[in-house]
Protein backbone atom coordinates (compact mmCIF):
# COMPACT_ATOMS: atom_id res chain seq x y z
CA UNK A 1 0.00 0.00 0.00
CA UNK A 2 1.24 3.40 -0.76
CA UNK A 3 -0.38 6.72 -0.65
CA UNK A 4 -0.56 8.64 -3.90
CA UNK A 5 0.42 11.64 -2.19
CA UNK A 6 0.93 15.34 -2.58
CA UNK A 7 3.97 15.38 -0.32
CA UNK A 8 7.57 15.89 -0.98
CA UNK A 9 9.98 13.03 -1.32
CA UNK A 10 11.43 11.83 1.96
CA UNK A 11 13.28 8.77 0.75
CA UNK A 12 16.47 7.11 1.94
CA UNK A 13 19.17 9.69 2.17
CA UNK A 14 16.94 12.62 1.43
CA UNK A 15 15.18 15.41 3.23
CA UNK A 16 17.74 17.06 5.35
CA UNK A 17 20.84 15.11 4.40
CA UNK A 18 20.50 15.56 0.67
CA UNK A 19 19.80 19.25 0.88
CA UNK A 20 23.46 20.02 1.27
CA UNK A 21 24.14 18.89 -2.28
CA UNK A 22 25.00 21.74 -4.64
CA UNK A 23 23.11 22.76 -7.68
CA UNK A 24 19.56 21.74 -6.90
CA UNK A 25 18.20 24.56 -4.82
CA UNK A 26 15.97 27.40 -5.88
CA UNK A 27 17.34 29.84 -8.40
CA UNK A 28 16.00 33.11 -7.06
CA UNK A 29 18.02 36.28 -6.54
CA UNK A 30 19.55 36.27 -3.08
CA UNK A 31 19.78 38.81 -0.33
CA UNK A 32 23.03 40.66 0.12
CA UNK A 33 25.12 40.35 3.26
CA UNK A 34 27.65 42.53 4.91
CA UNK A 35 30.72 40.30 4.89
CA UNK A 36 32.48 39.26 1.72
CA UNK A 37 32.46 35.60 2.69
CA UNK A 38 28.66 35.60 2.87
CA UNK A 39 28.38 36.89 -0.67
CA UNK A 40 29.50 33.51 -2.03
CA UNK A 41 26.54 31.79 -0.36
CA UNK A 42 22.89 32.35 -1.12
CA UNK A 43 19.63 31.16 0.34
CA UNK A 44 16.12 31.27 -0.94
CA UNK A 45 12.70 30.34 0.35
CA UNK A 46 10.40 29.21 -2.47
CA UNK A 47 7.09 27.55 -1.65
CA UNK A 48 7.57 24.26 0.19
CA UNK A 49 6.04 22.02 -2.48
CA UNK A 50 7.36 19.01 -4.39
CA UNK A 51 9.78 20.07 -7.08
CA UNK A 52 10.97 23.12 -5.16
CA UNK A 53 14.16 22.55 -3.14
CA UNK A 54 15.35 25.25 -0.77
CA UNK A 55 19.00 26.13 -0.53
CA UNK A 56 20.46 26.12 2.95
CA UNK A 57 23.46 27.70 4.55
CA UNK A 58 26.88 26.43 3.52
CA UNK A 59 25.60 25.29 0.16
CA UNK A 60 27.48 26.13 -2.98
CA UNK A 61 26.68 29.16 -5.04
CA UNK A 62 24.67 28.69 -8.23
CA UNK A 63 26.35 26.83 -11.09
CA UNK A 64 28.25 28.65 -13.78
CA UNK A 65 25.99 30.17 -16.35
CA UNK A 66 23.25 31.03 -13.86
CA UNK A 67 22.48 34.72 -13.42
CA UNK A 68 24.37 36.14 -10.46
CA UNK A 69 22.40 37.68 -7.63
CA UNK A 70 22.14 41.42 -7.69
CA UNK A 71 24.23 43.05 -4.92
CA UNK A 72 23.88 46.81 -4.53
CA UNK A 73 27.17 48.75 -4.32
CA UNK A 74 28.32 50.38 -1.13
CA UNK A 75 27.06 53.85 -0.49
CA UNK A 76 23.85 55.48 -1.64
CA UNK A 77 22.01 53.72 -4.38
CA UNK A 78 22.00 55.53 -7.68
CA UNK A 79 19.65 53.27 -9.59
CA UNK A 80 18.65 49.67 -10.15
CA UNK A 81 21.29 46.99 -10.31
CA UNK A 82 22.60 46.63 -13.85
CA UNK A 83 21.91 43.31 -15.54
CA UNK A 84 19.80 41.95 -12.65
CA UNK A 85 16.32 40.67 -13.06
CA UNK A 86 15.11 42.74 -10.10
CA UNK A 87 11.88 42.19 -8.26
CA UNK A 88 10.01 41.18 -11.39
CA UNK A 89 12.47 38.38 -12.10
CA UNK A 90 12.30 37.17 -8.51
CA UNK A 91 8.51 37.16 -8.57
CA UNK A 92 8.55 35.29 -11.89
CA UNK A 93 10.86 32.64 -10.46
CA UNK A 94 8.72 32.19 -7.38
CA UNK A 95 5.55 31.99 -9.43
CA UNK A 96 7.14 29.55 -11.87
CA UNK A 97 8.42 27.29 -9.08
CA UNK A 98 4.99 27.23 -7.46
CA UNK A 99 3.31 26.54 -10.81
CA UNK A 100 5.64 23.66 -11.64
CA UNK A 101 5.03 21.93 -8.33
CA UNK A 102 1.30 22.58 -8.52
CA UNK A 103 1.10 21.10 -12.02
CA UNK A 104 2.86 17.96 -10.81
CA UNK A 105 0.54 17.62 -7.81
CA UNK A 106 -2.54 18.17 -9.94
CA UNK A 107 -1.44 15.53 -12.44
CA UNK A 108 -0.60 12.91 -9.78
CA UNK A 109 -3.71 13.32 -7.66
CA UNK A 110 -6.50 14.65 -9.87
CA UNK A 111 -5.83 14.18 -13.56
CA UNK A 112 -4.57 10.62 -13.11
CA UNK A 113 -7.40 9.52 -10.80
CA UNK A 114 -9.59 8.03 -13.59
CA UNK A 115 -6.65 5.79 -14.53
CA UNK A 116 -6.35 4.67 -10.90
CA UNK A 117 -10.08 3.90 -10.72
CA UNK A 118 -10.09 1.76 -13.85
CA UNK A 119 -6.83 0.09 -12.94
CA UNK A 120 -8.22 -1.04 -9.57
CA UNK A 121 -11.50 -2.21 -11.06
CA UNK A 122 -9.63 -4.37 -13.56
CA UNK A 123 -7.39 -5.77 -10.83
CA UNK A 124 -10.26 -6.98 -8.64
CA UNK A 125 -12.37 -8.26 -11.57
CA UNK A 126 -11.26 -11.88 -11.36
CA UNK A 127 -13.62 -13.20 -14.07
CA UNK A 128 -12.91 -10.51 -16.69
CA UNK A 129 -12.09 -11.82 -20.16
CA UNK A 130 -10.45 -8.62 -21.36
CA UNK A 131 -7.31 -7.81 -19.41
CA UNK A 132 -6.85 -4.25 -20.79
CA UNK A 133 -3.09 -4.55 -21.07
CA UNK A 134 -2.81 -1.75 -23.65
CA UNK A 135 -3.82 1.92 -23.39
CA UNK A 136 -6.13 1.64 -26.42
CA UNK A 137 -8.65 -0.67 -24.75
CA UNK A 138 -8.37 1.33 -21.53
CA UNK A 139 -9.33 4.58 -23.24
CA UNK A 140 -12.25 2.84 -24.93
CA UNK A 141 -13.66 1.41 -21.69
CA UNK A 142 -13.17 4.74 -19.88
CA UNK A 143 -15.22 6.41 -22.60
CA UNK A 144 -17.96 3.81 -22.14
CA UNK A 145 -18.10 4.38 -18.38
CA UNK A 146 -18.25 8.13 -18.87
CA UNK A 147 -21.03 7.77 -21.45
CA UNK A 148 -23.22 5.46 -19.37
CA UNK A 149 -22.60 6.81 -15.85
CA UNK A 150 -21.20 10.30 -16.29
CA UNK A 151 -17.86 11.83 -15.21
CA UNK A 152 -18.44 10.92 -11.57
CA UNK A 153 -17.78 7.27 -12.43
CA UNK A 154 -14.15 8.11 -13.21
CA UNK A 155 -13.47 10.42 -10.26
CA UNK A 156 -15.19 8.44 -7.51
CA UNK A 157 -13.28 7.99 -4.28
CA UNK A 158 -10.87 10.84 -4.94
CA UNK A 159 -11.70 12.53 -1.63
CA UNK A 160 -11.02 9.36 0.32
CA UNK A 161 -7.56 9.02 -1.26
CA UNK A 162 -6.63 12.42 0.15
CA UNK A 163 -7.98 11.38 3.55
CA UNK A 164 -5.81 8.26 3.50
CA UNK A 165 -2.78 10.39 2.62
CA UNK A 166 -3.52 12.68 5.54
CA UNK A 167 -3.96 9.76 7.93
CA UNK A 168 -0.70 8.24 6.73
CA UNK A 169 1.28 11.45 7.20
CA UNK A 170 -0.33 12.12 10.58
CA UNK A 171 0.31 8.60 11.85
CA UNK A 172 3.92 8.73 10.74
CA UNK A 173 4.47 12.05 12.51
CA UNK A 174 2.80 10.93 15.73
CA UNK A 175 4.66 7.60 15.88
CA UNK A 176 8.00 9.29 15.22
CA UNK A 177 7.32 11.84 17.99
CA UNK A 178 6.54 9.25 20.66
CA UNK A 179 9.12 6.65 19.63
CA UNK A 180 12.84 6.78 18.83
CA UNK A 181 12.12 5.66 15.27
CA UNK A 182 13.67 8.16 12.83
CA UNK A 183 11.39 9.81 10.29
CA UNK A 184 14.34 10.84 8.12
CA UNK A 185 17.72 9.32 7.38
CA UNK A 186 20.89 11.35 7.14
CA UNK A 187 23.81 10.58 4.85
CA UNK A 188 25.70 9.00 7.76
CA UNK A 189 23.29 6.12 7.95
CA UNK A 190 23.82 2.65 9.36
CA UNK A 191 21.83 -0.59 9.03
CA UNK A 192 20.19 -0.06 12.43
CA UNK A 193 18.93 3.38 11.45
CA UNK A 194 17.52 2.07 8.17
CA UNK A 195 15.82 -0.81 9.98
CA UNK A 196 14.21 1.57 12.49
CA UNK A 197 13.12 3.88 9.66
CA UNK A 198 11.49 1.02 7.76
CA UNK A 199 9.84 -0.14 11.00
CA UNK A 200 8.30 3.33 11.29
CA UNK A 201 6.98 3.02 7.75
CA UNK A 202 5.57 -0.43 8.51
CA UNK A 203 3.72 0.79 11.60
CA UNK A 204 2.35 3.70 9.58
CA UNK A 205 1.00 1.37 6.90
CA UNK A 206 -0.64 -0.80 9.57
CA UNK A 207 -2.42 2.22 11.12
CA UNK A 208 -3.66 3.44 7.73
CA UNK A 209 -4.59 -0.06 6.47
CA UNK A 210 -8.32 -0.13 7.39
CA UNK A 211 -8.83 3.35 5.91
CA UNK A 212 -6.95 2.35 2.76
CA UNK A 213 -9.27 -0.65 2.46
CA UNK A 214 -12.33 1.61 2.75
CA UNK A 215 -10.89 4.02 0.18
CA UNK A 216 -10.19 1.14 -2.20
CA UNK A 217 -13.82 0.03 -1.98
CA UNK A 218 -15.00 3.57 -2.80
CA UNK A 219 -12.86 3.69 -5.95
CA UNK A 220 -14.03 0.32 -7.31
CA UNK A 221 -17.69 0.40 -6.21
CA UNK A 222 -19.98 0.93 -9.20
CA UNK A 223 -21.63 4.35 -9.44
CA UNK A 224 -24.83 2.64 -10.58
CA UNK A 225 -25.65 1.21 -7.14
CA UNK A 226 -23.67 3.75 -5.15
CA UNK A 227 -25.60 5.91 -2.69
CA UNK A 228 -24.68 9.46 -1.75
CA UNK A 229 -21.82 8.70 0.63
CA UNK A 230 -20.21 11.59 2.49
CA UNK A 231 -16.59 12.60 2.21
CA UNK A 232 -15.84 11.15 5.66
CA UNK A 233 -17.43 7.79 4.84
CA UNK A 234 -13.91 6.41 4.43
CA UNK A 235 -13.09 7.24 8.05
CA UNK A 236 -16.36 5.76 9.27
CA UNK A 237 -15.84 2.53 7.34
CA UNK A 238 -12.22 2.27 8.47
CA UNK A 239 -13.11 2.61 12.12
CA UNK A 240 -16.00 0.17 11.66
CA UNK A 241 -13.63 -2.35 10.09
CA UNK A 242 -11.39 -2.18 13.16
CA UNK A 243 -14.10 -2.52 15.80
CA UNK A 244 -16.26 -4.90 13.77
CA UNK A 245 -19.22 -2.57 13.23
CA UNK A 246 -20.70 -0.74 10.27
CA UNK A 247 -21.82 -2.14 6.93
CA UNK A 248 -22.36 -5.92 7.16
CA UNK A 249 -19.83 -8.09 5.40
CA UNK A 250 -19.91 -11.68 4.27
CA UNK A 251 -18.16 -14.58 5.96
CA UNK A 252 -15.46 -14.48 3.29
CA UNK A 253 -14.14 -11.19 4.72
CA UNK A 254 -10.50 -11.63 5.69
CA UNK A 255 -9.51 -10.40 9.15
CA UNK A 256 -7.20 -7.38 9.32
CA UNK A 257 -4.42 -9.52 10.77
CA UNK A 258 -4.38 -11.55 7.53
CA UNK A 259 -3.93 -8.33 5.55
CA UNK A 260 -1.02 -6.94 7.58
CA UNK A 261 1.76 -8.86 5.86
CA UNK A 262 0.80 -8.19 2.20
CA UNK A 263 -0.02 -4.54 3.01
CA UNK A 264 3.27 -3.88 4.78
CA UNK A 265 5.24 -5.86 2.20
CA UNK A 266 3.80 -3.84 -0.68
CA UNK A 267 4.20 -0.53 1.12
CA UNK A 268 7.80 -1.06 2.23
CA UNK A 269 8.92 -2.44 -1.15
CA UNK A 270 7.27 0.47 -2.95
CA UNK A 271 8.98 2.95 -0.64
CA UNK A 272 12.42 1.33 -0.95
CA UNK A 273 12.27 1.03 -4.74
CA UNK A 274 11.08 4.62 -5.10
CA UNK A 275 13.82 5.88 -2.78
CA UNK A 276 16.64 4.04 -4.51
CA UNK A 277 15.50 4.88 -8.04
CA UNK A 278 14.96 8.53 -7.20
CA UNK A 279 18.41 8.85 -5.66
CA UNK A 280 20.06 7.24 -8.69
CA UNK A 281 18.14 9.42 -11.16
CA UNK A 282 18.99 12.57 -9.19
CA UNK A 283 22.68 11.66 -9.19
CA UNK A 284 22.63 11.07 -12.95
CA UNK A 285 20.82 14.33 -13.66
CA UNK A 286 23.10 16.25 -11.32
CA UNK A 287 26.19 14.83 -13.02
CA UNK A 288 24.78 15.71 -16.42
CA UNK A 289 24.04 19.27 -15.33
CA UNK A 290 27.49 19.61 -13.75
CA UNK A 291 29.22 18.46 -16.93
CA UNK A 292 27.24 20.93 -19.02
CA UNK A 293 28.20 23.77 -16.68
CA UNK A 294 31.87 22.80 -16.85
CA UNK A 295 31.68 22.91 -20.64
CA UNK A 296 30.13 26.41 -20.32
CA UNK A 297 27.35 25.33 -22.62
CA UNK A 298 24.46 25.88 -20.25
CA UNK A 299 22.38 28.98 -20.85
CA UNK A 300 20.82 30.96 -17.99
CA UNK A 301 17.44 29.47 -18.95
CA UNK A 302 18.83 25.94 -18.69
CA UNK A 303 20.38 26.77 -15.32
CA UNK A 304 16.98 27.87 -14.07
CA UNK A 305 15.43 24.62 -15.34
CA UNK A 306 18.12 22.60 -13.58
CA UNK A 307 16.94 24.13 -10.32
CA UNK A 308 13.38 22.77 -10.59
CA UNK A 309 12.97 19.81 -12.90
CA UNK A 310 15.52 17.18 -11.77
CA UNK A 311 13.54 16.30 -8.64
CA UNK A 312 10.26 16.19 -10.56
CA UNK A 313 11.77 13.93 -13.19
CA UNK A 314 13.35 11.69 -10.54
CA UNK A 315 10.04 11.42 -8.70
CA UNK A 316 8.27 10.56 -11.96
CA UNK A 317 10.76 7.81 -12.85
CA UNK A 318 10.76 6.42 -9.30
CA UNK A 319 6.96 6.18 -9.16
CA UNK A 320 6.84 4.55 -12.59
CA UNK A 321 9.47 1.94 -11.74
CA UNK A 322 7.89 1.03 -8.40
CA UNK A 323 4.36 0.81 -9.83
CA UNK A 324 5.45 -1.39 -12.74
CA UNK A 325 7.63 -3.63 -10.60
CA UNK A 326 5.03 -4.20 -7.88
CA UNK A 327 1.94 -4.33 -10.09
CA UNK A 328 1.37 -8.12 -9.60
CA UNK A 329 1.67 -7.74 -5.82
CA UNK A 330 -0.73 -4.80 -5.92
CA UNK A 331 -3.27 -6.93 -7.78
CA UNK A 332 -3.11 -9.60 -5.08
CA UNK A 333 -3.31 -6.99 -2.32
CA UNK A 334 -6.41 -5.32 -3.75
CA UNK A 335 -8.23 -8.60 -4.20
CA UNK A 336 -7.57 -9.54 -0.59
CA UNK A 337 -8.80 -6.18 0.68
CA UNK A 338 -12.03 -6.25 -1.35
CA UNK A 339 -12.96 -9.88 -0.66
CA UNK A 340 -16.03 -10.30 1.51
CA UNK A 341 -16.99 -6.60 1.48
CA UNK A 342 -20.03 -7.18 -0.78
CA UNK A 343 -18.60 -4.77 -3.33
CA UNK A 344 -20.23 -4.49 -6.75
CA UNK A 345 -18.00 -3.24 -9.55
CA UNK A 346 -18.56 -2.20 -13.15
CA UNK A 347 -18.26 -4.79 -15.89
CA UNK A 348 -14.88 -3.93 -17.43
CA UNK A 349 -15.60 -6.18 -20.42
CA UNK A 350 -18.71 -4.37 -21.64
CA UNK A 351 -18.52 -0.89 -20.15
CA UNK A 352 -21.99 -1.26 -18.65
CA UNK A 353 -23.77 -3.58 -16.20
CA UNK A 354 -22.32 -4.52 -12.81
CA UNK A 355 -20.65 -7.56 -11.26
CA UNK A 356 -20.36 -8.78 -7.64
CA UNK A 357 -17.06 -9.74 -6.05
CA UNK A 358 -17.37 -13.33 -4.80
CA UNK A 359 -13.79 -14.48 -4.35
CA UNK A 360 -12.87 -17.04 -1.69
CA UNK A 361 -9.13 -16.67 -1.23
CA UNK A 362 -7.77 -18.05 2.01
CA UNK A 363 -4.79 -15.73 2.04
CA UNK A 364 -1.97 -14.25 0.01
CA UNK A 365 -0.46 -17.57 -1.06
CA UNK A 366 -3.82 -19.00 -2.12
CA UNK A 367 -4.61 -15.83 -4.07
CA UNK A 368 -1.34 -15.99 -5.99
CA UNK A 369 -1.75 -19.65 -6.90
CA UNK A 370 -5.41 -19.20 -7.88
CA UNK A 371 -4.67 -16.29 -10.19
CA UNK A 372 -1.83 -18.23 -11.82
CA UNK A 373 -3.98 -21.31 -12.41
CA UNK A 374 -7.24 -19.69 -13.51
CA UNK A 375 -6.13 -16.47 -15.23
CA UNK A 376 -2.54 -17.14 -16.20
CA UNK A 377 0.53 -15.00 -15.63
CA UNK A 378 -1.09 -12.03 -17.37
CA UNK A 379 -3.88 -12.13 -14.80
CA UNK A 380 -1.57 -10.31 -12.42
CA UNK A 381 -1.39 -7.43 -14.93
CA UNK A 382 -5.07 -6.79 -15.52
CA UNK A 383 -5.60 -3.09 -16.17
CA UNK A 384 -1.91 -2.43 -16.85
CA UNK A 385 -2.86 -0.23 -19.79
CA UNK A 386 -4.18 2.30 -17.28
CA UNK A 387 -0.65 2.66 -15.88
CA UNK A 388 0.62 3.44 -19.38
CA UNK A 389 -2.07 6.09 -19.84
CA UNK A 390 -1.42 7.55 -16.39
CA UNK A 391 2.32 8.04 -16.80
CA UNK A 392 2.05 9.12 -20.42
CA UNK A 393 -0.31 11.85 -19.28
CA UNK A 394 2.03 12.79 -16.45
CA UNK A 395 5.03 13.00 -18.77
CA UNK A 396 3.07 15.17 -21.20
CA UNK A 397 2.09 17.60 -18.42
CA UNK A 398 5.70 17.84 -17.24
CA UNK A 399 6.90 18.53 -20.77
CA UNK A 400 4.23 21.18 -21.39
CA UNK A 401 5.06 22.83 -18.06
CA UNK A 402 8.75 22.86 -18.98
CA UNK A 403 8.02 24.50 -22.35
CA UNK A 404 5.86 27.17 -20.72
CA UNK A 405 8.47 27.86 -18.07
CA UNK A 406 11.26 28.12 -20.65
CA UNK A 407 9.18 30.55 -22.69
CA UNK A 408 8.53 32.73 -19.65
CA UNK A 409 12.22 32.80 -18.75
CA UNK A 410 13.26 33.70 -22.31
CA UNK A 411 10.71 36.49 -22.51
CA UNK A 412 11.80 37.94 -19.19
CA UNK A 413 15.51 37.76 -20.00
Amino acid sequence: MHPRRPDGFDGLGYRGGARDEPGFGGAFPARSFSSASDLSRWVTSPPDIPGSRNLHWAEESPPRGAPAPCTPPEGPAEGPCPGGAGRSGEQLNRFAGFGIGLASLFTENVLAHPCIVLRRQCQVNYHARHYHLTPFTVINIMYSFNKTQGPRALWKGMGSTFIVQGITLGAEGIISEFTPLPREISHKWNPKQIGEHLLLKSLTYIVAMPFYSASLIETVQSEIIRDGAGILECVKEGVGRVIGLGVPHSKRLLPLLSLVFPTVLHGVLHYVISSVVQKVVLLVLKRKAYDSHLAESASPVQSMLDAYFPELIANFVASLCSDVTLYPLETVLHRLHVQGTRTIIDNTDLGYEVLPINTQYEGMRDCVSTIRQEEGALGFYKGFGAVVVQYTLHAAVLQITKIIYSTLLQNSA
